[in-house]
């Protein structure tokens, strides 16, 4: 393969980077606790955990792409040095840093990024249980904010058949979580 060869496949290659990447944009998730008390966030398949105390904030960023994502706070966590330990609720296999799911019960937030049509699609969660009231804000304001208080929330998935809680916004956009709003 001659100089000219691989001049033409690098600006071949970078063109169709250009165009298939063009409109596919990640979120910076901002998470922040008003809770009166310690939330441990936590994220899969981005972002894993962080202790939040009352009036702390986190952020995540997270690729265009990412399907079947999650937030949810725990509570009740105790964690040693290396970052093993347990929480009451939410519990992520003994971890700090998520790699699995949360134990019931647990609030979740639930997200596709760039999921078809540019579209991003989120939803709140009650079907693994309530543990931690939360609200979930897209930084577009055409894109509906939910809130989730209580066990029974209109705004969340309460079973899980329950088709009509999905939402869509616009790719790019960026997302606040509040627990305790």
């Amino acid at each position: 393969m001659g100089p000219t060869t691989i001049y033409v496949t690098a600006i071949v290659a970078l063109i169709f980077n250009v165009f298939y990447l063009q409109g596919a944009m990640g979120a910076t998730f901002a998470i922040q606790n008003q809770c009166s008390y310690t939330v441990w966030a936590a994220g899969i398949p981005v972002g894993g955990g962080q202790a939040l105390g009352q009036g702390q904030s986190w952020s995540v960023d997270v690729p265009a792409g990412t399907s079947s994502g999650r937030f949810w706070g725990r509570t009740g966590c105790s964690f040693d040095a290396s970052g093993k330990g347990s929480c009451s609720t939410g519990d992520c296999g003994g971890v700090l840093s998520c790699t699995l799911s949360g134990q019931s019960p647990t609030t979740l937030v639930e997200y596709t990024l760039n999921g078809g049509n540019n579209q991003d699609f989120y939803d709140i969660s009650v079907i693994d249980g309530f543990n931690v009231p939360l609200s979930l804000t897209p930084s577009d304001s055409s894109c509906q904010a939910l809130t989730c208080k209580m066990d029974q929330c209109p705004d969340a998935y309460l079973y899980p058949t329950d088709d009509t809680k999905t939402h869509a916004c616009p790719s790019g956009a960026n997302y606040n979580i509040v627990f305790c709003p």
